[in-house]
């Protein structure tokens, strides 16, 4: 599937929560939900992701036009 952009907006808010560690809720398209913690923003194979740390401590790589939405905690 092809990488669709997110709005800058959101892009700014996802690296403010980085810059600041602010924890957040994340809402995927599959359905799953997450709580923890932006590590980083990025861009990489013609992509933007998102390294993200749970509350768990497991950190995994998701894909920005993967996130339905998000909100700070």
């Amino acid at each position: 599937m092809d990488y669709q952009p997110i709005s800058c907006m959101q892009h700014e808010r996802l690296e403010f929560a980085v810059l600041r560690r602010i924890p957040l809720n994340l809402w995927l398209a599959n359905g799953d939900s997450l709580n923890g913690l932006a590590l980083d923003v990025y861009t990489q194979g013609g992509a933007e992701w998102l390294k993200f740390r749970d509350t768990a401590g497991v950190e995994q790589v998701i894909r920005l036009d993967q996130i339905k939405s998000f909100s700070e905690v």
